[in-house]
């Protein structure tokens, strides 16, 4: 046993020798290597991915959902498109139809340029929208109907949120708003309430036929009443549920 270095010998607890063999150095290496090779593969496809919704391109919309997303026509297609780093008080709060209303005023019917970024959770494409020389994105900040993100690229809007902020102007007139991230948190129940106690499915199929936007969302969701939805935007019943066309 001369011929073994004593790093190839491992020490059993009662005392006993037993050589390791010298391929197990290279098997690891190469199930290293592998591994490795993998990771590297799924950087670079999340990375194609990314670059495939980072384009700029001409779209008409044809509807305002809320004072931070849009509905535009690129072609024969419809995309829900939500403006990157703003976020815009519920059409169901304070100043939401405002909101919505200065968003239309902006971009209805209008050919905008689409400077997208990513895909959301939701699938809607996250984008910086122009018209013409107008940022939609700054401008609804600077008008006091969005909040500005701080985690958005630049200090732009964050400054266009404290200037509108201090100022006074649009929901900042209120004594104390409500940033919609915690109003939507607060009116989660109501959604989930209703799911909870209408756990089966009826036979509703058309929008004529249901009663509220809650139970919309359940039909569309859990009942799969695509039906509902038929524009393909991810808002059923836009008489209910509401879309500024």
């Amino acid at each position: 046993m001369a011929w073994w270095s004593w790093r190839y010998v491992r020490r059993y607890p009662r005392g006993g020798l037993h050589p390791i063999g010298l391929g197990a150095g290279k098997k690891y290496a190469a199930v290293k290597n592998v591994l490795k090779s993998g990771l590297v593969a799924v950087l670079f496809l999340l990375g194609t991915l990314n670059a495939a919704h980072a384009e700029e391109f001409s779209a008409k919309v044809i509807a305002v959902m809320d004072g931070d997303t849009v509905l535009i026509l690129r072609g024969n297609k419809q995309i829900k498109v939500r403006l990157a780093g703003i976020d815009a008080p519920e059409k169901a709060q304070a100043f939401g139809e405002s909101s919505t209303q200065s968003l239309a005023e902006l971009v209805l019917n209008k050919y905008v340029n689409v400077d997208s970024q990513a895909v959301d959770d939701y699938g809607r494409l996250v984008a910086s929208i122009t018209v013409g020389e107008l940022n939609v994105n700054h401008e609804q900040v600077q008008r006091g109907m969005a909040w500005g993100s701080s985690r958005s690229k630049g200090k732009a809007l964050l400054a266009l949120h404290n200037d509108a902020k201090k100022a006074k102007r649009g929901l900042w007139a209120q004594t104390d708003p409500m940033p919609p991230k915690e109003w939507r948190k607060a009116h989660a129940a109501p959604r989930q309430q209703y799911a909870a106690q209408n756990s089966i499915c009826g036979s509703k199929r058309h929008c004529s036929q249901i009663n509220s936007c809650e139970e919309a969302n359940f039909y569309l969701s859990h009942c799969n009443a695509r039906s509902l939805d038929k524009n393909r935007d991810g808002v059923p019943c836009e008489n209910l549920c509401g879309a500024t066309k």
